[in-house]
């Protein structure tokens, strides 16, 4: 059985599910097998065990907590109940350097009794995750030869191909020669040994370039080594295909190396596989989720953090071929991003893309990380065809509070969505709309309304198109005449109409508010929603 802690287990419960109210003591051991404990039980051998104790809630848990508590302590005990219930529990067990699993009164514990097994002993855990490491690792290889325009191979450290780009005819004989049997021919990697490349490559953490030989049916490579702390995972190797390897090589393979060393870690450290799916919801969804992933992934949680969201046309985002372009768009964020800060996690979140940047050195980071998100937007456009959107959120002190600016980072991602004169954009650019938007939004959702305005909006549809060509043209009768192609007169006599019909004036900025809320409401978008992407 391998031993896990108790933030594996969170990290893999869905959101909302239990809450880990009580960190078991530092000195506790690892947690090694599961055991359920009804609370009629006498107390059982509970050390190094993961307890499940059913049967009570609440207070009621008191009593077959002390039993439990008499011999060895286990490391975690999961309890139903209310947090103001167990504050005797919770005092008990802090005594015992137990820690407390909150589990909400509704959870089904066969679901958090299914999550543990297959943490604890996971079944045909090999072929599971070899099977997603493979599909990632072809994919981290396909992202890669499309950014720089090359061939790659992955490999382990005793040179089997694990991973490698679509094959084209630019390949030379050797490259062939190495997928075909998946690994280097003995003569390649002699050949290589003596160019010293493998010297080179073992001796810095930095891209390494192999000079063509034409003599030898080699063309010219760059290769970067894969590390675990000082230990040597494996290889990336690019060979060009064309005209050679463009300035950029350098930053994309580092990308791809950091991209690649997590993913061979995560498989080495034989972690679940259902850490993969939700790593960006969970640590925007709360602090203590947050804390729960960065303690389980090893995250710099105290330094700054931000997140950038990525977005889609509406049209992009409809396409049959919408998941794949998501999917590649993920996967060329997670190269980009790996080379910002290799401690970057990407995934998806409400249907867009969500790159998660902890450990920033400041919290005067937003110039680097607009340029982080312009170069995915550049090479998205380039390389995949779409035309993707960008939102920097702002930064926060700590990863703890990354959760803070999740809604406001959504608004920004849909104001720049529906920009047409910028693809990537922070709250300096857009801190009024994301005002407005909101103001709007709350507005919709109040009963409160003008009752003759709301009347007059909705028997005449041409006086409210009307105003809202006013108030887009900020007030200015001969600017909304040309917008809409009217004698000013007309629009004078439409708005006098409107002003005599509901008692408002709209030169009065607070009579003026309340038609413009109103009318954005009718139209159901923001005012300059129609001419954007979406």
């Amino acid at each position: 059985m391998a031993a896990v802690t108790v933030d594996d287990i969170l990290s893999d419960l869905p959101l909302g599910f239990a809450s880990l109210v009580l960190r078991p003591a530092s000195s506790s051991p690892a947690i090694e097998r599961f055991l359920i404990v009804d609370a009629d039980d006498e107390a059982p051998d509970s050390a190094a065990a993961f307890v499940l104790l059913i049967g009570v809630r609440g207070r009621s848990a008191l009593p077959a907590l002390r039993r439990l508590l008499k011999k060895d302590p286990p490391p975690v005990v999961a309890v139903k109940g209310n947090r103001d219930e167990l504050t005797e529990a919770e005092e008990l067990l802090r005594d015992a350097g137990t820690g407390l699993l909150l589990v909400d009164p509704g959870a089904d514990w066969d679901r958090l009794l299914s999550i543990a097994k297959d943490r604890i002993q996971p079944p045909s855990y090999q072929s599971e995750v070899l099977t997603l490491l493979e599909e990632d690792l072809f994919a981290i290889a396909q992202t890669t030869a499309r950014l720089t325009s090359s061939h790659v191979v992955i490999e382990d450290a005793a040179n089997k191909v694990l991973a490698y780009s679509t094959v084209s005819n630019d390949i030379d004989e050797l490259r062939k020669a190495s997928i075909l049997a998946r690994r280097g021919p003995r003569k390649y990697e002699l050949l290589l040994k003596d160019l010293g490349a493998y010297r080179e490559l073992h001796g810095t953490r930095l891209p390494v370039r192999v000079p063509a030989r034409p003599q030898d049916g080699l063309r010219e490579r760059v290769a970067i080594t894969l590390f675990a702390g000082d230990r040597i995972m494996g290889y990336i190797w690019l060979q060009e295909t064309g005209a050679g390897f463009g300035p950029d090589v350098d930053h994309v393979l580092k990308g791809s190396a950091a991209r690649t060393s997590a993913e061979l870690i995560r498989y080495r450290n034989q972690q679940s596989v259902h850490m993969r799916e939700d790593r960006v919801a969970r640590i925007l969804s709360g602090p203590a989720e947050a804390a729960a992933s960065a303690h389980s992934e090893k995250l710099p949680a105290e330094r700054p953090a931000a997140l950038i969201l990525i977005g889609m046309s509406e049209a992009e985002a409809q396409a049959d071929d919408a998941a794949l372009k998501h999917g590649e768009l993920a996967n060329l964020a997670s190269i980009h991003a790996a080379a910002y800060k290799a401690s970057a996690v990407v995934g998806q979140f409400k249907g867009e893309t969500a790159v998660v940047i902890p450990g920033l050195q400041s919290a005067a980071a937003e110039p680097g990380l607009r340029s982080l998100a312009e170069s995915i937007i550049k090479d998205a456009r380039k390389h995949l065809g779409i035309s993707p959107f960008a939102a920097v959120g702002p930064v926060v002190p700590d990863l703890l509070s990354i959760h803070s600016v999740t809604r406001m980072t959504e608004a920004l991602l849909d104001c720049v969505g529906r920009s047409v004169d910028t693809s990537v954009g922070s709250v300096d650019d857009f801190e009024g709309e994301i005002l407005f938007r909101e103001a709007v939004r709350n507005f919709s959702t109040s009963t409160f309304r003008h009752r003759s305005l709301s009347r007059l909006l909705r028997e005449d549809g041409e006086l409210a198109e009307t105003l809202r060509a006013y108030f887009d043209a900020a007030l200015d009768v001969a600017a909304c005449a040309r917008r809409m192609q009217l004698h000013k007169n007309t629009v004078y006599y439409r708005i006098s109409k409107a002003s005599r019909g509901t008692g408002l004036d709209f030169s009065n900025p607070r009579d003026a508010l309340v038609a413009l809320l109103h009318v954005q409401e009718l139209a159901g978008t923001p005012s300059n929603e129609t001419s954007g992407r979406k």
